[in-house]
């Protein structure tokens, strides 16, 4: 799945397969998933305790953005997150963090899917 927002006056184009989780272990020795979980709860203790977003989980999300943004366009993407992410005055999480977790939510539904076609 395929998608893009426009951030900081630039269309960037984010992109959700199968590889995602390991493009993004290869580049990052995490895991997506487990990422993509303490962002949310980070997400959710600002929004009900106003409580700071910590570095570590804005930094999680930049990663997570990153490879979904080089897997969308690797030949217009930088080699590095810091490269990338120096290309735009405002990175909010608040908008890109939804629509990437809503991307990924849709890939993993999709396999879901196909899986059940495959068992019938």
């Amino acid at each position: 799945m395929e998608t893009e927002i426009l951030i900081d006056g630039k269309r960037v184009k984010f992109r959700a397969t199968a590889a995602v989780p390991r493009l993004y272990r290869i580049k990052f020795r995490r895991d997506i998933i487990q990422d993509m979980k303490v962002v949310q709860k980070a997400m959710e203790r600002k929004d009900r305790d106003s409580e700071n977003i910590p570095p570590e989980a804005l930094q999680l999300f930049e990663d997570m953005s990153y490879i979904m943004a080089k897997h969308a366009g690797k030949d217009e993407v930088p080699e590095s997150p810091d490269e990338w992410l120096d290309g735009f005055n405002t990175f909010s999480i608040y908008l890109i963090f939804p629509v990437i977790r809503s991307l990924w939510e849709g890939n993993v539904e999709s396999l879901a899917e196909a899986k059940k076609k495959l068992e019938q």
